[in-house]
């Protein structure tokens, strides 16, 4: 039995499944989105507001389980997604680091001889508040989380004075620097 499998999913009352074969809708006031679930080896309910996956076979295997737990958590991560949305937030750190929104294209300057352009999705929500903080917003967990990782590999942390863009609440390891 798969621990995360076997939770029910609970859904917001402004939100709705709606369960077409192997195909599920999830609708909410931030989106929809749209997931697919293997129907050979799991099933689907539905009640008022509950949601829950259920294996078809009694003998459940180590891989079924896996399985199991994977697609409870996709389910969930889109019910949160329409519901609440996702949301990540960068910090630059460094002197002379800043960020600037041009349309849909966030200007980043990060110590570098040349400004990084950096093509925001369309499903995607960018924000810079101070200019050196960073906000993604958007529905689809893996997006967001992509996005982000993006963003970070453009000028990672390096340990010895934390500059770079790291996410907030990232912990960074710090080197001691050269000693005489």
């Amino acid at each position: 039995m798969s621990k995360i499998g076997k939770k029910n999913i609970t859904i917001p009352k402004d939100s709705s499944i709606k369960i077409e074969g192997a195909n599920l809708t999830i609708t909410g006031p931030k989106g929809t989105k749209k997931l697919t679930i293997n129907e050979k080896i799991f099933s689907s309910k539905l009640n008022e507001s509950q949601f829950m996956i259920e294996p078809k076979e009694k003998k459940i295997d180590k891989k079924i389980s896996i399985l199991w737990g994977t697609f409870r958590s996709l389910v969930n991560n889109a019910v949160t997604g329409v519901s609440q949305g996702h949301e990540k937030i960068l910090e630059l750190n460094g002197v002379g680091f800043r960020a600037n929104l041009k349309g849909d294209i966030l200007n980043l300057q990060i110590g570098f001889s040349h400004d990084v352009n950096f093509k925001i999705p369309k499903e995607i929500k960018i924000t810079v508040e101070k200019q050196t903080t960073i906000k993604i917003n958007g529905v689809d967990k893996e997006l967001v989380s992509k996005i982000a990782a993006d963003i970070k590999s453009l000028k990672p942390v390096e340990p010895y004075k934390a500059k770079g863009i790291r996410e907030k609440g990232q912990f960074i390891l710090r080197k001691e620097g050269k000693k005489k």
